[in-house]
């Protein structure tokens, strides 16, 4: 049975096409997303959005909150949380601006599409509620970019909570895709009192599941989802509680993950590095590349 691997018909003509020089890849764009966990009385739960069918990347795929960086998010803003310096460490940037704009995005993006506001009055609160019109006006105008987020937060006196933010993961998109981001995945609990809604208009629908089901989902072939989504999904099934998975970002492995393309013995070989399930063969011949024959791992057979 085949799994949900989100796999563009269109991509092995771009592989072949990079490799010989008729196509040249795009720098990518960085963005953030975040793994918003609650605690329920059937283990944690993850909270994800489907991408609506007609959205040109990744149509139809479940994926979380998330975005592209906004040139302001680097601008100077309301800040708790660990210092610049140890953030610009933790995602291999090289300088703080940097830094603040890859979390701002990720605490903004969540705002944006999920309602869910990581920051306080203080160091040390959570916002409660950002229900009612006037918070809704205001998250027009940031999806919009008629507001930044510095500005949102000075508007309301509040501080960018980053310590409820633990970084998880990087993937950046293949090089032969014409849409490409360096995406910097991050973990949080759903803070008490607020709740999530389905605030894009890339969405269709919103769930809160089980990591272990959506991974089931993905593996029927029920569920749609890029490589870094089911990756994730593996890796949170493990932890029984949103504060151990919170525990265990500090532990992983941040060195960006970049797909691989390769000509071998007749066949385009496309892989993800430590990531052997996603590997597909595709075969060529005079015709040219004639579509995925499967994935070399254990289940058969994704901004």
């Amino acid at each position: 049975m085949s799994n949900g691997q989100w796999y563009p018909p269109e991509w092995p003509d771009r592989i072949r096409a990079l490799a010989e020089g008729e196509i040249t890849a795009v720098t990518p764009r960085r963005a953030a997303t975040v793994m918003l966990l609650k605690d329920t009385s059937e283990g944690v739960h993850v909270h994800m959005l489907r991408r609506r069918a007609s959205m040109a990347f990744a149509g139809g795929a479940y994926v979380y909150p998330g975005g592209g960086v906004d040139e302001r998010d680097s601008r100077p803003i309301r800040w708790a949380g660990p210092p610049l310096a140890e953030w610009a460490e933790r995602l291999g940037v090289a300088d703080e601006p940097s830094a603040q704009a890859i979390v701002c995005a990720a605490v903004r993006e969540t705002y944006e599409e999920a309602g869910v506001l990581l920051a306080g009055e203080t160091a040390d609160s959570v916002v409660d509620d950002t229900t009612g019109d006037d918070w809704e006006a205001d998250r027009a105008a940031l999806v919009d970019r008629k507001l930044s987020f510095a500005e949102f937060l000075d508007r309301r006196g509040l501080v960018l909570r980053s310590d409820l933010l633990g970084a998880w993961a990087r993937w950046i998109t293949p090089e032969f895709e014409p849409r490409r981001f360096d995406t910097w995945f991050f973990v949080a609990a759903l803070p008490q009192g607020q709740r999530t809604r389905n605030a894009s208009t890339e969405a269709d629908r919103t769930v809160w599941i089980r990591p272990a089901d959506a991974a089931a989902g993905y593996d029927k072939g029920e569920l749609l989802m890029m490589p870094p989504t089911i990756a994730t999904l593996r890796v949170l099934g493990r932890y029984a509680a949103a504060t151990d998975a919170l525990a265990a970002a500090a532990g992983q492995d941040l060195a960006p993950i970049l797909a691989q393309a390769r000509l071998e013995e007749g066949e385009l070989v496309l892989s993800w590095p430590g990531h052997d399930e996603f590997t597909k063969h595709i075969p060529t011949g005079p015709a040219g590349p004639t579509g995925p024959t499967g994935s070399t791992g254990s289940t058969g057979g994704t901004r």
